[in-house]
Protein backbone atom coordinates (compact mmCIF):
# COMPACT_ATOMS: atom_id res chain seq x y z
CA UNK A 1 0.00 0.00 0.00
CA UNK A 2 1.83 3.31 -1.27
CA UNK A 3 1.59 6.30 0.82
CA UNK A 4 -0.03 9.49 -0.96
CA UNK A 5 1.09 12.77 0.58
CA UNK A 6 -0.64 16.18 -0.87
CA UNK A 7 0.89 18.61 -1.99
CA UNK A 8 -1.33 21.17 -1.48
CA UNK A 9 -0.50 24.34 0.16
CA UNK A 10 -0.48 25.17 3.80
CA UNK A 11 -3.88 27.18 4.36
CA UNK A 12 -3.11 30.33 5.91
CA UNK A 13 -4.80 30.57 8.79
CA UNK A 14 -2.82 26.93 9.52
CA UNK A 15 0.76 28.65 8.93
CA UNK A 16 -0.65 31.65 10.57
CA UNK A 17 -1.47 29.74 14.20
CA UNK A 18 1.76 27.67 13.81
CA UNK A 19 4.33 30.09 12.50
CA UNK A 20 5.24 33.32 14.14
CA UNK A 21 7.18 35.93 12.77
CA UNK A 22 9.57 37.86 15.09
CA UNK A 23 9.78 35.41 17.92
CA UNK A 24 13.00 33.92 17.27
CA UNK A 25 16.36 35.72 17.30
CA UNK A 26 18.22 34.72 14.55
CA UNK A 27 21.67 35.89 15.76
CA UNK A 28 20.35 33.72 19.66
CA UNK A 29 20.57 30.21 20.15
CA UNK A 30 17.42 29.47 20.14
CA UNK A 31 15.04 26.32 21.72
CA UNK A 32 12.96 24.75 19.33
CA UNK A 33 11.72 21.59 20.84
CA UNK A 34 11.98 19.17 24.17
CA UNK A 35 11.70 15.12 24.15
CA UNK A 36 12.25 12.34 25.55
CA UNK A 37 11.66 10.26 28.90
CA UNK A 38 12.44 12.34 32.10
CA UNK A 39 15.61 10.86 32.53
CA UNK A 40 16.40 11.25 28.88
CA UNK A 41 15.51 14.42 27.98
CA UNK A 42 16.69 16.15 24.90
CA UNK A 43 16.85 18.77 22.89
CA UNK A 44 16.29 20.45 19.24
CA UNK A 45 18.05 23.47 18.52
CA UNK A 46 18.51 26.69 16.62
CA UNK A 47 22.17 27.31 16.05
CA UNK A 48 22.79 31.38 15.67
CA UNK A 49 23.77 30.39 11.89
CA UNK A 50 20.68 28.57 11.52
CA UNK A 51 21.64 24.83 12.22
CA UNK A 52 19.40 23.12 13.83
CA UNK A 53 20.98 20.32 16.21
CA UNK A 54 19.25 17.77 18.29
CA UNK A 55 21.39 18.17 21.77
CA UNK A 56 21.66 16.04 25.34
CA UNK A 57 23.27 16.86 28.68
CA UNK A 58 27.24 16.94 28.67
CA UNK A 59 26.77 18.32 25.10
CA UNK A 60 28.92 20.99 23.62
CA UNK A 61 27.41 23.94 22.18
CA UNK A 62 27.89 27.31 21.51
CA UNK A 63 31.22 27.71 23.73
CA UNK A 64 28.80 26.32 26.39
CA UNK A 65 28.05 23.52 27.99
CA UNK A 66 24.77 21.59 28.49
CA UNK A 67 24.06 20.78 32.16
CA UNK A 68 20.74 19.58 31.92
CA UNK A 69 17.38 19.46 30.25
CA UNK A 70 14.29 19.27 31.87
CA UNK A 71 10.76 19.71 31.05
CA UNK A 72 11.33 23.69 31.59
CA UNK A 73 14.30 24.02 29.16
CA UNK A 74 17.72 23.80 29.00
CA UNK A 75 20.44 25.12 31.40
CA UNK A 76 23.38 25.74 30.19
CA UNK A 77 26.87 26.93 31.55
CA UNK A 78 29.68 29.08 30.08
CA UNK A 79 32.44 29.91 32.67
CA UNK A 80 30.92 30.81 35.32
CA UNK A 81 27.70 31.58 34.22
CA UNK A 82 24.80 29.20 34.42
CA UNK A 83 21.78 30.23 32.00
CA UNK A 84 18.57 28.99 31.55
CA UNK A 85 16.64 28.63 27.40
CA UNK A 86 13.02 28.29 27.38
CA UNK A 87 10.77 27.60 24.58
CA UNK A 88 9.88 30.63 22.89
CA UNK A 89 6.47 32.22 23.67
CA UNK A 90 3.98 33.81 21.10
Amino acid sequence: MANSLSTAATPDNVAGTATKRGVLNSSDLNLLGLFGTSGDMQALVRMPGGRVKTVKPGNRLARSRILSIDADGVVLQKGSTTTRIKMPEG
